[in-house]
């Protein structure tokens, strides 16, 4: 006769919550940690000279002061003795005498600039380390007050909501067009996004390079990337478990125009982030090119959100909010990005935030890709791959007019 295996004895004292159990390796980690860092690492001994590493963030004009944000970018606290400009010592003043590790201090430097000039500035660490920013061609830098936030609002308004506006009214035009323009137009919109994502990239990057690294520099533009990307997957798994819920017809078309106007959006918003910072430090001339360059350069944005809808049947108030709907959502972040590029802005905020536009984007290019499909299952036939060369050249042509 086969035995029975007896079942396995379970202890008889309390069972432990299985949280708390997880809890325990963290809060002995955390004792140790505290434990060390008090106790000033026993038995190490600190050899060679402190690592300074200064890097200036923001650079800002005032009458007879230039105004430097720095971070320390190293292990250890770093003392400014001196400032240099144009070869010349100034007097200055900070608002931390000792900046640590990942802080920041905002020195202010008394000199009596000329506008037109080029300065250089340097500041001189306790251990003869230089932090250096260059002043092109000096002018000061506008008062954030309730009119500079006004015109930030209207060349948000000028460069991202009526562009995107203007685009989304060929929709009547693609409805009446035969399928294989639609199909060509949603290649376009592929090369349209192709560029706007390359962009974003390269935007980051280089507002990391200019800002500190204590932060993780150009890693924060992949980051953002990354992040955008994942939970726009998350958000793309979610709408499609709530349209197999709610068998709504037609629901899928729409699904992808949202992503696609969330991820111009998030794109926007640094397009936002970048004018308001360019403009706040004098930088920037806000004129008609370079309106009518960002007007012509995201009219196309427009397109590309009603392209995936051009054939859905219908029309009325409920499709006329969703149009609406995802115009703001597309246009309305360059208005927010002016408005914290003007008041806050900071190079490693900057480099996420094109990092999460590009991600997003990125994204998009995966929904839209199997919708340009030909018969015979070709991504890359002669139709798709003209339409994502036009898009790419067109993006690229209107991007000339565009200075920032």
């Amino acid at each position: 006769m086969a035995q029975v295996a007896a079942p396995p004895r379970r202890s008889a004292g309390p069972r432990v919550p299985a949280w708390v159990a997880g809890l325990v390796p963290l809060l002995v980690l955390g004792v140790g940690i505290v434990l060390f860092v008090a106790l000033d690492a026993p038995g190490l001994q600190r050899n060679g000279i402190p690592v300074e590493e200064l890097a200036v963030e923001k650079t800002e004009l005032r009458p007879g002061q230039i105004e430097l944000t720095v971070r320390n970018n190293g292990p250890d606290p770093v003392g400014i003795r001196q400032a240099i400009v144009n070869d010349g010592f100034a007097a200055f003043e900070q608002t931390t005498e000792d900046i640590g590790r990942l802080g920041a201090s905002r020195v202010t430097i008394d000199y009596p600039w000329i506008e037109g000039q080029a300065y250089d500035v340097a500041l001189v660490t306790a251990t003869g380390g230089t932090a250096t920013s260059a002043v092109d061609v000096a002018t000061e830098t506008p008062e954030t007050d309730v009119g500079f936030f006004g015109l930030m609002a209207l060349v948000g308004l000028y460069v991202g909501v009526i562009p995107v506006a203007i685009g989304m009214l060929w929709l009547p035009w693609l409805r009446r067009v035969d399928q294989r323009l639609v199909q060509f137009l949603l290649a376009l919109t592929l090369g349209l996004l192709a560029f706007l994502g390359l962009d974003a990239l390269l935007e980051g990057q280089e507002f990391a390079g200019t800002g500190s690294q204590a932060f993780g520099g150009g890693a924060l533009v992949f980051l953002g990337a990354a992040v955008s990307y994942l939970g726009l997957v998350g958000l793309d798994a979610w709408l499609r478990g709530r349209k197999r819920r709610e068998s709504a017809k037609g629901a899928g078309p729409w699904r992808l125009a949202f992503l696609v106007a969330f991820g111009i959006g998030l794109h926007n918003l640094g397009e936002g982030l970048a004018i308001g910072s360019s403009y706040a430090i004098g930088s920037l001339a806000l004129g008609a090119t370079l309106i009518v360059g960002f007007a012509l350069h995201n009219t196309t944005e427009g397109l590309a959100i009603v392209a995936p809808v051009a054939n859905e049947p219908g029309g009325g108030a409920q499709r006329l909010r969703r149009l609406v709907g995802l115009g703001l959502l597309a246009g309305v972040p360059a208005v927010i990005g002016a408005w914290v590029g003007a008041s806050a802005f900071n190079p490693s905020l900057a480099a996420f935030m094109f990092g999460l536009g590009a991600g997003a984007i990125v994204q998009v290019i995966v929904q839209i890709a199997p919708s340009i499909r030909d018969g015979a299952g070709r991504l890359l036939h002669p139709l798709a791959v003209g339409g994502i060369v036009t898009g790419v050249a067109l993006m690229y042509a209107t991007g000339l007019l565009i200075s920032v």
